[in-house]
């Protein structure tokens, strides 16, 4: 038989720690925490890379503005 060239579907580490949690069964309030957990995270480190390329100049406070306002619309 032909091999056909399907992309590989391997996992990323994030990914295999997200099914170990999933494996444990955790309540809806309990996703519900895990969710805000990673949202508060991935927003943090968002911040602290946007803070950085701000104070090396690379973007400017009308850029974060403007960004800000796209996302309203």
């Amino acid at each position: 038989m032909a091999m056909t060239n399907q992309p590989s579907t391997k996992l990323s580490l994030l990914q295999l720690e997200l099914l170990k949690i999933y494996s444990f069964n955790p309540s809806e309030e309990e996703l519900r925490e895990l969710k805000n957990l990673l949202a508060q995270f991935f927003a943090h480190r968002f911040a602290e890379k946007a803070a950085k390329a701000a104070k090396a100049g690379n973007i400017t406070d009308a850029d974060l503005d403007k960004w800000l306002e796209e996302d309203e619309q």
